[in-house]
């Protein structure tokens, strides 16, 4: 089928000790296409100091990577339907628990969709669902994680 690649980054800076943990999480991913984003490790597990909360923790990445899958395959599928939307959005929140081993990991991923349908044809409630399983069903991310994925859609 495809390969994917992204180049992730980090190096250590003047004065930073690294054996003493004492060194900057903040790294950058690169893609493809050119796009440089910012990373580092998410708030809350290291002293700020360590840390660029302006940039993207890999748990955002994973909530905005499922959720931007799952809207790709919706608008498709919706097109395909014959409905027009204006605009999506959605705000997914990841819940971090540990497993039995006490390792952590996204253990539930709850997205709270809303597309704004536009035109002659509007789809009902049903129809809403039906578009959103079927792009559930097609999502690569969610085909990917072991996380349980909850869709509920604001109509």
């Amino acid at each position: 089928m495809a390969d994917y690649t992204a180049k992730v980054r980090w190096e250590i800076s003047e004065g930073e000790d690294f054996p003493s943990n004492k060194y900057s999480r903040a790294h950058v991913w690169s893609f493809d296409g050119g796009a440089k984003v910012p990373g580092s490790a998410a708030p809350g597990y290291l002293p700020a100091a360590l840390i660029d909360e302006s940039a993207v923790d890999p748990e955002e990445a994973l909530l905005a990577a499922a959720a931007s899958c799952h809207m790709l395959y919706f608008l498709a599928y919706a097109a395909k339907a014959g409905f027009s939307i204006s605009s999506y959005e959605d705000n997914p929140v990841g819940e971090v628990e540990k497993n039995e081993a006490g390792d952590p990991w996204v253990s539930t991923i709850v997205m709270r969709p809303h597309a704004a349908f536009t035109g002659d044809k509007l789809p009902d409630a049903e129809e809403v669902e039906n578009l959103h399983h079927k792009a559930h069903k097609s999502c690569i991310i969610a085909n990917s994680l072991k996380s349980a994925m909850t869709i509920e859609p604001i109509i």
